[in-house]
């Protein structure tokens, strides 16, 4: 399968995702730029990374969810493909509304970058079929705008159908989401939000291989 990484001013952890999707499947992801406005068919997986796109001005991720790529990148998520946003990601990834929700300053008003538990809430997702029903993995967090936010009837729907794929798990939730919720899929079951960094966990030279899995999972890799 071939990955395509997002790339917009601001957004600081670009390499870090090519570097993980390259280690999971082989190759170099394509790289897209903001004023692209079309992404090449073969691709099976679209990545928004994180970061601070267009300084976080307005909304995080609000004037990011209104270039061009973004709207390629919605035409192919209505056509199936694949979708991952992390952290600013996932914010733009409400913005440009693939996703439901918010994500408001976190509780503790301050920026939090640090080590949390997740628990897989859901691992018959696209993206998280390689773990087990229940895992507890270890995921890094850094961000300033990670409480998770929705209105009941929303929040309801997300439960009832499956759609929290990660949870913050034994008391690590580190900006108040609601219901613990550290990720989620859309309806459809091929666009991924989540505020963990599991891109800086997938080889031992991190200290652990824990995020590997989403990316297997993703592009339909089987490790040996």
């Amino acid at each position: 399968m071939k990955a395509a990484v997002i790339l917009l001013p601001g957004l600081n952890r670009d390499r870090d995702m090519i570097a993980a999707l390259t280690a999971v499947c082989g190759t170099p992801p394509l790289t897209v730029w903001q004023t692209e406005t079309s992404i090449p068919d073969d691709i099976d997986l679209i990545v928004v990374p994180g970061g601070f796109s267009y300084g976080d001005y307005l909304r995080c991720g609000a004037i990011a969810a209104r270039m061009p790529v973004m709207q390629a990148v919605r035409a192919k998520a209505e056509k199936g493909v694949r979708v991952i946003g992390v952290c600013n990601g996932f914010q733009i990834l409400l913005e440009c509304g693939l996703l439901p929700g918010a994500l408001m300053r976190n509780a503790s008003l301050k920026f939090v970058c640090r080590e949390v538990l997740l628990e897989v809430t859901n691992a018959q997702t696209a993206f998280t079929r390689s773990y087990s029903q229940g895992q507890i993995i270890r995921c890094p967090v850094a961000h300033h705008d990670g409480n998770y936010f929705a209105d009941p009837q929303t929040l309801a729907a997300l439960e009832n159908n499956d759609q929290v794929a990660f949870r913050y798990a034994r008391g690590t939730n580190p900006n108040g989401s609601i219901n613990d919720i550290a990720g989620i899929v859309n309806k459809q079951g091929n666009v991924l939000g989540m505020m963990p960094h599991p891109e800086n966990l997938i080889e031992a030279a991190h200290g652990g291989v824990d995020g590997r899995g989403l990316f297997e999972s993703a592009l339909g890799v089987v490790s040996a």
